[in-house]
């Protein structure tokens, strides 16, 4: 027998080695950029919007609760299977067939979850889905938004749009005297309770403005509620969640928040746009129709 200290050394197996540098080089990446991976396991933050701020703290109270349930799980999962694989000549695992301990233990720990959980989300649902009134926002600017909420707080400026998806594209319809639409783009004032009759219609969607409000589903011949209100100006992007077709990834929604005199000369511009857009259009099918009456007539005098 060899001695331990006269033994060759171990040849040191090259594809560990890659395995090590590529795990290393990964875990230096995600120190060295944090703001890319920031919110990669819980909602996007609002960005001072307090609806957004509970909803991404819930989020986290039950991630965190989870977590080590699932690592503990996990973890005796694959310590059985490593410590009890088959062997050549091993003898036969025992077989268990209950622990009535155990199992009592794991559904009551279980239930005193469930029952903490319910307790925390009731007590910030009420900050996520009550409705606030249009108008200025105390304590600086935010966004805020609830949804299943048709019901329009009394005292402040609203407005209602209908938003309409389908295949890829979300559009815009507006109230008020004349014709006014928008695609891709959805403008909004500022300081004005938004209400949202979200529908679609082909196949089903999902609406979601990550930075204002939940994911709302677009569904043929059925309208989902959801109302947002934003004090700050600025672009907000989201895209479809619901996968809906080849180019489901391109389906990329927008709202601008400006101010209400900023809207106001846009819901002109847009109103006059349409109207000449409408125009144009009717001017030249009276066009086509007359070359081809035109046509008829020369073909019946030959």
């Amino acid at each position: 027998m060899i001695p331990h200290a006269l033994a060759p050394p171990r040849r040191i197996d090259r594809r560990h080695v890659a395995g090590l540098l590529v795990l290393g080089a990964f875990v230096g990446l995600l120190a060295a950029a944090p703001d890319a991976f920031a919110d990669i396991l819980t909602p996007e933050d609002g960005g001072g919007s307090p609806q957004a701020e509970r909803t991404d703290v819930l989020y986290e109270i039950t991630l965190w609760m989870a977590l080590p349930i699932f690592l503990l799980v996990e973890g005796v999962l694959v310590y059985s299977l490593v410590k009890h694989r088959f062997r050549r000549g091993a003898p036969e695992p025992v077989q268990v067939r209950g622990n009535t301990r155990l199992e009592i233990g794991w559904t009551l720990g279980a239930a005193a979850i469930l029952v903490v959980l319910a307790v925390i989300t009731f007590a910030f649902l009420p900050g996520i889905s009550d409705p606030e009134r249009g108008g200025p926002q105390r304590g600086g600017a935010v966004a805020v938004a609830a949804i299943d909420q048709p019901d329009v707080p009394p005292g402040g400026p609203s407005l209602n749009i209908r938003v309409v998806g389908q295949q890829y594209i979300w559009r815009y319809d507006y109230p008020g005297p004349g014709r006014l639409f928008a695609y891709h783009r959805m403008v909004v004032p500022t300081n004005t309770t938004i209400t949202l009759d979200i529908t679609s219609q082909d196949v089903q969607h999902s609406f979601w403005i990550p930075e204002l409000f939940g994911k709302a589903d677009a569904v043929p011949g059925h309208v989902n509620d959801m109302w947002f209100k934003v004090t700050e100006e600025g672009v907000y992007r989201g895209n479809c969640a619901e996968l809906c077709g080849e180019n489901h990834a391109e389906m990329i929604g927008e709202v601008e928040a400006v101010s209400p005199e900023r809207y106001r000369a846009w819901a002109d511009r847009q109103r006059s746009d349409i109207r000449a857009a409408t125009r144009a259009l009717t001017d030249q099918r009276r066009r086509m129709q007359a070359q081809q009456g035109a046509g008829a007539g020369s073909l019946i005098r030959q």
